[in-house]
């Protein structure tokens, strides 16, 4: 039989109330009582029952996450954020993978936990948030990424045109001028991106060469790697490569180093997500580096400030910092 607030109420040698307070983590509890009933708890095994408390407080204290690739190490890295800053405000997170689904975004939008979760922070690929309405949604939602949030909705994201061009300014600047784009095709990320990208070259004076723009199938070290190769078929290579992301950057890296060339002597690289894995490759990847901390918890602080009923009418753009850090496979 299930072990019961009043069992652990006995154990504890308190009221039921006393043990309803602590783990609802009440403020006005001597560190004793709590100390009493925690122990009660844990020597019983009880498991507090989460819908019935969600009933009696109007809130669950989960939330959900819904992210396009869990194996993604810049969303695993966002999602790990994400957790740490929800955990400091007492909430749970649940994470959802999409893989960029049409019929998985609606899912998630449409309730896909019912009752269980208060909101959704989300990085949409499919789904476009100007056609969406809160009533359609039915919760506090934030968005992340590329895609503007209309009128209706938070977003926190990455200024990403700004960043592709300062990427890209940062190889003009050490004397590339055959500059090539990696990752440039259909999705959000690639078009603002590619925006930023060709910003930079047209205020250098540089032209634009569409032979150097390769979109790719997608945003992997197999996607760049492969670009890359087809970057060193042309009649005249690139003597610099912008990398939609790290991992397109890393396979690139790859390319050039079965090939025989070395980055940046022979083609400097430049990624964008800052992902741990290019800080130990060799060479250490340059790349555009956005804050993740503070992303993660300015979108858990709308989302909470939404389900609080404390939001502004309005909907809220913030936008992410980052730097430009510059490593090896661009500084030698």
């Amino acid at each position: 039989m299930a072990t019961r607030l009043s069992d652990v109420a006995a154990q504890a040698g308190v009221s039921v109330k006393t043990v309803s307070n602590v783990i609802n983590d009440y403020p006005h509890i001597t560190a004793r009582t709590r100390a009493k009933v925690e122990a009660a708890i844990a020597a019983l095994g009880y498991r507090p029952n989460v819908s019935a408390r969600s009933l009696r407080k109007g809130r669950s204290d989960f939330i959900a996450l819904a992210i396009p690739e869990m194996a993604s190490p810049y969303f695993a890295e966002l999602g790990a954020e994400i957790s740490r800053a929800a955990k400091r405000r007492g909430i749970t997170v649940l994470i959802d993978q999409t893989e960029g689904e049409s019929a998985a975004e609606k899912l998630v939008l449409d309730g896909m936990r019912g009752q269980l979760i208060d909101g959704i922070i989300f990085s949409p690929i499919t789904t476009v948030p100007a056609k969406l309405t809160v009533a359609d949604i039915g919760k506090p939602l934030v968005l992340l990424g590329e895609r503007p949030a209309g009128g209706q909705f938070d977003r926190v994201a990455v200024n990403s045109v700004q960043a592709s061009c300062d990427a890209t300014t940062h190889l003009i600047s050490i004397g590339r001028r055959r500059i090539a784009a990696i990752g440039v095709g259909g999705t959000s990320t690639g078009v603002v991106r590619r925006k930023g990208y060709r910003k930079a070259l047209k205020a250098a004076g540089l032209p634009h060469d569409p032979a150097l723009e390769l979109a790719g199938t997608g945003y992997h070290r197999e996607d760049g790697a492969a670009s890359m190769r087809e970057l060193l078929a042309l009649p005249e290579p690139p003597d610099a490569v912008f990398c939609f992301n790290d991992l397109l950057a890393l396979g690139a890296l790859r390319t050039l180093a079965d090939a025989g060339l070395r980055a940046p002597h022979d083609i400097a690289v430049v990624g964008f997500d800052d992902i741990e894995d290019g800080r130990y490759h060799s060479p250490t990847l340059s790349t555009i580096s956005p804050d993740k901390e503070w992303l993660a918890d300015n979108a858990v602080a709308l989302l909470l400030d939404r389900i609080a009923g404390n939001g502004e009418a309005a909907h809220r753009d913030l936008t992410v910092p980052y730097t430009l850090q510059i490593r090896e496979s661009t500084a030698g």
